[in-house]
């Protein structure tokens, strides 16, 4: 039988793959440079694990990092408790990942390394688990997972999804082998409508596409992290002097950031920035680089509050982006000051604190439009606004007032999203 041209152009994929796994692992020594876990592990990446042996039927869970474990935690705390007879099992891609499983649900849930898709290592990890479900965060699509995971008859979701113009250009150049994905695919609870109708133009079932929502907007500020907020704030004294937080920072963004601090601090000379870089491996050249400015560093990790001499205390913890926002009198979020695609508004809009982006949003358009229309957030039109727009803000009171109300208004009525995609993930494995 003749092989379909999606089915054809997997194979190439796949050839292609293997081909290029040398400098996979090259890449992956080279950033064990700076993060020695990813020397770790390997075999998992290659489908060889040992699996639960405890004979429950799987749901796999996959989020590629820390963002989209932070953002799945809740779903996988729901799948927890309505399918106690199941065991959950979370992949991750990076170490950074890893550790965020390891710390939200140790042993309730069986983290392993996703595989690299290769039809060896999948075809292995597929086999070892025989899931049931594979519920894969946000826009998380591999030929062969998707293939493998769909023909040992596990049933696949979408979950969060979103797809920008940019990335539909990309796929559509895919042609059959995005078709093919997409056919895999048992249902996608997707963001906005217009994501929605891009997944449709790129061969995607139109009975398929949910329109749930964002899950990011169900996120819960605890009476213990409240209560860890108010002693942060305490500590780097936010009631008494301007706190900015830069937050997810890529290459390229601290400096900019840095110029911008400087202006903030002619006229603030008692300010203080929060900088969060996204990548842990990037802490120490981070710190090198505000040092070299001279600006005084404090690092988190030092467990110690910020002397009366210190500039900049450098986010160089994990897990604790949502709680280091809470002090921040404005919030500066990474990844959009660069093309890039920016990264998760909300955690500041919980907080009622006003946002600022570069132009480059595109990971989280609807968001940003709600958040922009209600008047909680600024989008840059050029990186080279934000000293002003950050004194502005900081000369206005009301205005920052406003804008943080504004955002707890759009947080609370967008709520729901977690809900409708569990009711899709029953459609798909009713509870036991």
């Amino acid at each position: 039988m003749a092989k379909t041209p999606g089915a054809f152009m997997r194979l190439l994929y796949s050839l292609l793959f293997y081909c290029l796994m040398p400098f996979v692992l090259l890449r992956m020594l080279w950033r064990s440079r700076l993060a020695s876990a990813y020397r770790r592990r390997w075999g998992e990446r290659l489908g060889f694990f040992r699996a639960p042996a405890d004979g429950r039927p799987v749901i796999w869970v996959h989020a590629v990092s820390v963002g989209e474990t932070l953002a799945a935690a809740p779903v996988i705390e729901a799948l927890l408790q309505r399918y106690p007879g199941y065991r959950v099992v979370v992949t991750t891609t990076t170490p950074t990942g890893s550790e965020r499983v390891q710390a939200l649900f140790g042993e309730r849930v069986f983290h392993v390394y996703a595989p690299w898709d290769l039809p060896g290592a999948v075809g292995r990890f597929v086999r070892r688990l025989q899931p049931r479900l594979l519920l894969i965060m946000e826009t998380e699509l591999w030929p062969n997972m998707l293939h493998y995971a769909a023909a040992s008859g596990c049933r696949v979701v979408l979950a969060n999804a979103r797809l920008s113009a940019r990335s539909a250009r990309g796929y559509a150049r895919l042609g059959g082998l995005t078709r093919q994905m997409l056919g895999h695919l048992d249902g996608v609870a997707c963001q906005a409508r217009e994501d929605g109708e891009r997944f449709v133009e790129l061969g995607l079932a139109q009975q398929r596409l949910h329109l749930t929502g964002s899950i990011k907007f169900d996120l819960a500020l605890d009476a213990e992290l409240r209560q860890q907020a108010s002693a942060l704030c305490e500590v780097l004294g936010s009631a008494q002097r301007p706190v900015l937080v830069a937050a997810s920072t890529h290459p390229g963004e601290d400096e900019q950031i840095l110029d911008a601090f400087a202006a903030v601090r002619a006229h603030y000379p008692e300010a203080l920035l929060v900088l969060v870089p996204r990548h842990p491996e990037r802490f120490d050249s981070v710190a090198g680089l505000c040092r070299g400015r001279g600006w005084q560093v404090l690092r988190r990790s030092a467990a110690q509050a910020p002397a009366a001499g210190d500039d900049i205390l450098l986010g160089d913890t994990m897990g604790e982006l949502l709680l280091l926002l809470s002090a921040a009198r404005v919030a500066i979020i990474g990844g959009s000051l660069v093309e890039h695609g920016g990264h998760n508004v909300l955690e500041a809009a919980a907080w009622g604190v006003p946002v600022v982006t570069g132009p480059w949003m595109f990971n989280f358009e609807e968001i940003s439009r709600l958040l922009v229309a209600a008047g909680a957030m600024i989008r840059l039109e050029q990186p080279a606004q934000l000293p002003a727009v950050l004194l502005q803000l900081l000369a206005d009171d009301a205005r920052r007032q406003r804008m943080g109300a504004a955002g707890l208004e759009v947080v609370a009525n967008n709520g729901g999203a977690r809900e409708r995609l569990l009711q899709l993930v029953a459609q798909q494995l009713p509870p036991p």
